[in-house]
């Protein structure tokens, strides 16, 4: 087991304007001052990423920066400066209702920043559990929602010609207030043609289908067919894939089920008709 003394020893506990955060060790974000008052600071990230929500005169805003020795991340600062710069043009490219919006990208403070519009909510995914929790118990016909706007969004991409990589359940907010829905993260998305250039591709392994632990194979809409079948499952199923943990009618289970086929040929065949079988089914 871990020394708790010896693990706090190796990290730097830092605060910026009353918010505390963790890093390996201590880094100069004096450029936040550029963007206001920090309100909030994400600081378990494992890209590389450390991320802090910003007030000035009025307008809330959402920095993703790369650069710092951040907690959890092991690799160098310098690949995850470059997989942020890389992620510039996807942000820039595609525009939905349910996607957070870009408003500045730059070098800055020895690293590189993304500025976003701050989408009011909580993340849905399990790394955050008080609102993991409180989004779980919401209501099935607010899920439902959820759901439709992912569908919505992934219909959205494949008509662009790209492809979701690393899309699982940390990607998704949901606001309780308003019931919207927000898309956070798509920094690794890329356009197709796209091949699997890693063996084991960045994501959580529960969303990921089988073609992502596979060197040199396609990654495409049946790919993310796969995704959102996952999802599904997150959703209705706590993440279980059987009729035991299933929260809906066997019908849409069916739909899941196909859409989660290890072999592609037994998966729906893009989005759209994922879509349209998970709405006949309802």
């Amino acid at each position: 087991m871990c020394n708790p003394t010896e693990h706090f020893e190796r990290h730097s506990l830092q605060s910026i304007d009353g918010i505390s955060f963790k890093l390996k060790r201590a880094y100069d974000f004096n450029f936040l001052n550029e963007y206001g008052t920090v309100f909030r600071a994400y600081d378990d990230q494992d890209s590389g990423n450390i991320c802090f929500g910003t007030e000035k005169n009025g307008r809330r805003y959402f920095i993703k920066f790369a650069g710092a020795p951040t907690e959890r991340y092991n690799g160098d600062p310098a690949d995850a400066i470059a997989r942020l710069k890389a992620a510039v043009p996807v942000y820039s490219e595609l525009h939905h209702e349910n996607l957070i919006e870009l408003v500045d990208a730059r070098a800055v403070g020895g690293g590189f920043a993304m500025v976003f519009k701050w989408a009011p909510g909580d993340c849905m995914g399990r790394m955050y559990p008080a609102a993991h929790q409180r989004f779980m118990q919401l209501p099935t016909r607010a899920r439902l929602t959820v759901f439709r706007d992912i569908l919505n969004f992934f219909e959205y991409i494949a008509a662009q010609s790209y492809v979701a990589i690393d899309f699982y359940d940390g990607s998704v907010m949901y606001d309780f207030e308003s019931g919207r829905t927000t898309i956070c993260d798509i920094d690794l998305f890329r356009k197709q043609p796209y091949t699997n250039d890693m063996g084991r591709m960045w994501g959580s392994s529960r969303f990921q289908s089988p073609e992502e632990f596979q060197l040199g194979v396609v990654i495409d809409e049946v790919t993310n067919v796969y995704t959102v079948g996952a999802t599904a499952f997150a959703l209705f199923g706590g993440y279980h894939r059987t009729r035991e943990y299933w929260q809906l009618g066997d019908q849409p289970f069916e739909v899941a089920t196909k859409a989660v086929s290890d072999a592609r040929s037994q998966r729906q065949r893009s989005i759209r008709q994922l879509r349209e079988e998970w709405e006949t089914a309802l």
